[in-house]
């Protein structure tokens, strides 16, 4: 599925390239791995190329996942939620784990639409944070913008969101 050198996105840790693609034995079993460095945070990981699918290994968004995230943020409707900021927390993550950017963003605007109204625990702060991040690094490879471009776009999308 993956090439040497392509980029791809693992859930949660957000773009890596792949350096090689390595053959171990595990257990006595011979197995493919791909060996990814997330760009971020230059941690390695090893995926068997088995379970890359299952493990939610993906390629970069394209041009129309593109334009459904910029929609999803300035989307002003969130449904309103009487939950401890704990299961919100546990909500969010779940939808972070998933790989989908479109989830992500979704958690990106309602953290934001939620910090308007109220302040944000600790986790919360962090996950909106993991979620900006996720999204602005890979909408800058998508589009092949600087990220400081996305951040500006996102950000403006998100303020009218909140504003609204």
């Amino acid at each position: 599925m993956f090439q040497l050198g392509d980029l791809a996105v693992y859930p949660a840790h957000g773009v890596g390239v792949i350096e090689s693609i390595e053959d171990k034995e595990i257990s006595g079993q011979p197995q493919k791995f791909y060996i990814m460095r997330i760009l971020d945070t230059n941690m390695i990981i090893m995926i068997p190329t088995r379970q890359a699918m299952n493990v939610g290994l993906r390629s970069i968004i394209d041009n129309q996942a593109v334009t459904q995230i910029y929609e999803i943020l300035a989307k002003k409707e969130r449904v309103v939620e009487h939950q401890t900021w704990n299961r919100r927390y546990r909500d969010y993550m779940e939808k972070i784990k998933t790989g989908s950017l479109v989830h992500v963003a979704e958690v990106l605007r309602d953290l934001t639409l939620l910090k308007s109204d109220k302040d944000l625990s600790f986790g919360e702060r962090k996950m909106l944070d993991t979620a900006r991040n996720l999204l602005v690094k890979e909408l800058s490879i998508a589009e092949q913008k600087g990220e400081e471009k996305i951040e500006e776009k996102i950000n403006t999308l998100l303020e009218r969101t909140s504003l609204a």
